[in-house]
């Protein structure tokens, strides 16, 4: 990470700052000269979340996702669809209805990368009582891991972490080994250092978190997992990370995407009902997946920076391209649904279209743009 992080003196500090203060038209021709020497933005990639994978062992599935139609066909179509994706154009109309892309018509790009939104497993990479390679994780590595044939993704795919993958504890006194597992397998995938290079290495990636950031030309990405700030069943808080990140690395106000698996649609936000006795969006108790609290923590750190969307999953039926707490969300469908976002970010604009791949391809739902000052 640069030195000049630790500096409060730092020029790109005392943008950010002034940012907060509302009064940044005060250095504007600072701000003009940093952004002109931002690297070019021209970055295609694609957002996927909740895989839930499901074999426990040979081609037998855990209780109930047969039903629920997370299978290995499933995804199996899913991975066809987002291979061949760069076949199609940018959708000029949905439903009828003009897109309003700036791209609309434009000949897709091959994407940079696939990000992983969280719940790549269903259970806790589906171990069993006694430690060893879950078989959820080898199904998902074995689909959605960089590679060659028809029953694997072509890009790079930068994985993220969600509740199913973390809440599940093991047997004592391994209680702790389902969330090791996956964890491992995210940090040996990104995590670079002298003598390793990862399959997909990162610019920054932090040991306690497993938080990670990285750059697309002058796009900067953030990885937060579960959430930014996550300190449930023992995660380490990525917060004091995120806050050091983005000042080294946003500072200069170039747009920055975050990727988490909670958001802020109804589901994401429940809390305990009494009267009823469960979990709802009416409830005012304890929070079922992260706090107010928690949202405010994460929303102090990204005040003044360009954040340009976040993208969350979570929930499975729903497209959703919604704005709360000043961020604009992006959900799509579920994975083994067949959901996915494509994004398509250059210095000028950012495109987003959700999409459902199914037997007979790609399909469009959901269209969003906006210019990028």
């Amino acid at each position: 990470m640069n030195s000049d992080v630790f500096s409060p003196l730092s020029r790109r500090a005392l943008l950010v700052n002034l940012a907060g203060l509302g009064i940044l038209s005060a250095v504007g021709p600072a701000l003009s000269a940093a952004k002109e020497r931002w690297p070019p933005i021209d970055a295609t990639f694609i957002f996927t979340a909740d895989v839930h994978t499901c074999l426990v062992s040979g081609n037998k599935l855990s209780p109930n996702c047969a039903q629920e139609g997370k299978t290995d066909a499933n995804l199996l179509r899913h991975v066809a669809a987002l291979n061949r994706i760069a076949d199609y154009r940018w959708p000029t109309e949905i439903g009828g209805v003009a897109t309003g892309l700036a791209g609309a018509g434009e000949k897709i790009a091959v994407p940079l990368g696939i990000v992983i939104g969280g719940d790549m497993t269903d259970d806790g990479g589906g171990q069993v009582k006694v430690p060893g390679e879950g078989h959820q994780l080898l199904q998902f590595s074995s689909r959605y891991q960089q590679g060659t044939g028809p029953d694997r993704v072509r890009y790079p795919v930068y994985n993220g972490l969600g509740n199913h993958d973390l809440d599940q504890d093991g047997a004592p006194p391994h209680v702790d080994w389902y969330r090791r597992e996956l964890r491992d397998y995210v940090e040996l995938n990104h995590r670079q250092t002298v003598f390793y290079k990862p399959p997909v290495p990162v610019a920054n990636y932090d040991i306690d978190s497993d938080n990670y950031s990285w750059d697309w030309g002058g796009l900067h990405l953030v990885q937060l997992q579960r959430f930014g700030g996550d300190t449930s069943k023992g995660a380490i808080s990525g917060l004091a990370w995120l806050k050091q990140d983005l000042a080294s690395s946003a500072a200069d106000g170039r747009p920055v995407v975050l990727f988490q698996h909670y958001g802020w649609d109804r589901f994401s936000l429940e809390k305990w009902d009494s009267a009823k006795m469960s979990f709802d969006d009416e409830g005012a108790g304890h929070p079922h997946w992260w706090s107010d609290d928690d949202r405010a923590a994460l929303l102090a750190v990204l005040s003044g920076y360009n954040v340009v969307g976040l993208f969350h999953g979570h929930e499975h039926e729903t497209p959703m391209i919604y704005r709360q707490a000043g961020l604009d969300l992006f959900k799509p469908v579920a994975t083994f649904m067949g959901g996915f976002a494509l994004v398509h970010i250059t210095n000028h604009y950012m495109d987003v279209v959700l999409a459902q791949a199914g037997n007979g391809g790609v399909v469009f739902t959901n269209a969003f743009s906006k210019r990028l000052a």
